[in-house]
């Protein structure tokens, strides 16, 4: 063969091949040009369909734009109101309702241990970490936002004796002394005669409880009467972000989540109140220990030293950056759903003077016969105060703090929720709400009726329980539940004893703005010492 003749050859195909090239592109770019509105409605129309079919829960019923974008359920979100939608959405469609292009609304108590159980293979979502605090420009997991379920097991089985109720009690002193400044406090503003924001106040309260249980001291609420270093308000902002932004996860990576945030803006890790304060609190409790300025009584009894005392002896297992995670995690969470609940409880018995007085009645008789100290005791309180635990667990039924669904990924080999198959991969999840206004397990769901949890007979009991779904269900039940229960049940009997608690106005109803947590404010009252 002829190289000479082979090179110039090569070179023309080569040349040819570059122009053809060019007039295609050309072509091509030509005709985006000309009907780039049609392509576009062919790229969106063909994504909308993929949305609607690609996912294999088409013939779920829903929302009909739900089940095309992810759009109907941010602006469900966005508006404040999805804990009440949900209601209305399984009312009309049943036990499963579709949300989402990639989520199935699950409405029944009995699918709670297939998705919840301890035992099942469904994992925590996307929706979580956002959650989590940052700390040395890193992500930092914690029990409630991890997706990891080993991490979620061994750091459980380290700090899980601290929520325990027998540990709880241990502090119980330190819980009457909140108690005790909490109705000082009450007792000095009542004399003016003014209403109070008695909500705001719960608040404090159970934000000192959880100063003392975490640090063995109070975060300064009761005291000031106000929003300590903005922790309030950045837990607010934390949650209003983290639930908007959870509709659609993936943007967290490209806002607050970008790995590269924290070096343009080093300072954003002192936007976090609670976990300044929890660094400070830490670092304050190292010095008074290297000084010997520490009080004995403290010692082994708070969650701080309990948790240091578990990396003294297993370091390999828990570090300190871990005890600032948890301990951070327990302000972030533990005061918005305590005193929501104790909103909840005043503002339904409030509502219903029959229940009240009934209350009031058992409470002032358990007093008379000398089963109640001052301030009540959790034994006491749980021991003699029937009629208060049946209220307790009404007012929580019928305002649960959380709003939305405790989502969890299906198995990737696909799981039967409701006799129906819902592939693997699909967000399901269940909101409490949901549960809790179900006519078939709660009769009459929006009337608050105590006398439901003592008068039922057992086999309806056992079916409530069942769908009694504040704290969630299975491994992943929240720890902290002790804590509020134990609050709660301390609080309101000895509330009552020393007020007459009334609405400032009584037609008045209270404002309720749901996210993550479904907040209340507008709780003002009248209080009135009681003659003892």
């Amino acid at each position: 063969m002829d190289t000479a003749n082979t090179s110039p050859l090569l070179s023309d195909l080569l040349h040819a091949l570059v122009v053809q090239t060019r007039d295609v592109f050309s072509l091509g770019l030509a005709f985006v040009r000309q009907h780039y509105v049609a392509i576009f409605i062919a790229v969106f129309t063909f994504h909308l369909l993929s949305n609607k079919f690609g996912y294999g829960i088409h013939h779920i019923p829903g929302p009909r734009l739900a089940a095309y974008t992810y759009l109907w359920r941010v602006n469900d979100v966005v508006r404040g109101s999805a804990f009440k939608t949900a209601i209305a959405l399984h009312k009309r469609h049943g036990p499963l309702v579709r949300i989402a292009p990639h989520v199935v609304s699950v409405g029944s108590a009995d699918e709670i241990q297939t998705i919840y159980g301890t035992k099942t293979a469904f994992t925590k979502t996307a929706f979580y970490p956002i959650q989590c605090i940052s700390w040395n420009k890193r992500p930092q997991m914690n029990l409630f936002s991890t997706t990891d379920p080993v991490y979620h097991r061994k750091q459980k089985k380290l700090v899980a004796n601290a929520f325990a109720m027998s540990s709880l009690l241990e502090m119980e002193s330190a819980v009457d002394s909140c108690s005790q400044l909490f109705m000082q406090n009450l007792h000095r503003m009542s004399a003016t005669g003014a209403a109070i924001d008695l909500g705001t106040w719960m608040q404090y309260y159970a934000f000192d409880v959880v100063g003392e249980v975490c640090f063995a001291q109070k975060l300064g609420f009761l005291e000031t009467g106000g929003d300590v270093d903005g922790m309030i308000r950045t837990i607010a902002g934390i949650l209003l972000y983290s639930t908007d932004i959870g509709q659609m996860p993936t943007l967290h990576k490209l806002l607050l989540g970008n790995p590269i945030f924290p070096y343009i803006l080093p300072s954003m890790e002192n936007w976090n109140a609670v976990l300044t304060f929890t660094l400070k609190a830490v670092n304050n409790r190292g010095h008074l220990e290297r000084n010997g300025n520490l009080e004995a009584s403290y010692v082994n009894s708070d969650m701080m030293s309990k948790w240091t005392k578990v990396m003294q002896d297993f370091p390999d297992r828990m570090t300190t950056r871990d005890i600032i995670v948890h301990l951070s995690t327990n302000v972030f969470a533990g005061s918005d759903t305590t005193a929501i609940a104790l909103r909840a409880i005043v503002y339904y018995l409030l509502k219903n003077p029959s229940k009240l007085e009934k209350l009031i009645a058992e409470i002032d008789d358990a007093g008379s016969r000398g089963l109640l100290s001052s301030p009540v005791s959790y034994k006491e309180s749980v021991t003699h105060l029937v009629y208060l635990q049946a209220v307790i667990k009404e007012a929580i039924r019928m305002h649960p703090s959380v709003g939305l669904l405790l989502e969890r990924h299906v198995p990737p080999e696909g799981a039967y929720i409701c006799n129906t198959y819902i592939p693997g991969g699909t967000i399901v999840g269940i909101n409490a709400w949901v549960l809790h206004y179900d006519e078939h397990s709660f009769p009459d769901p929006y009337r608050f009726l105590p006398e439901r949890w003592i008068e039922s007979s057992p086999e309806k009991l056992a079916q409530m329980n069942q769908a009694w779904f504040p704290f969630g269900a299975g491994s992943r039940t929240c720890i902290g539940k002790n804590i509020s229960m134990m609050e709660i049940a301390k609080i309101i009997p000895q509330l009552l004893r020393e007020f007459v608690v009334e609405l400032s106005d009584p037609k008045a109803e209270w404002n309720v703005k749901g996210e993550w947590f479904v907040q209340q404010s507008g709780l003002f009252c009248n209080l009135t010492p009681r003659t003892q």
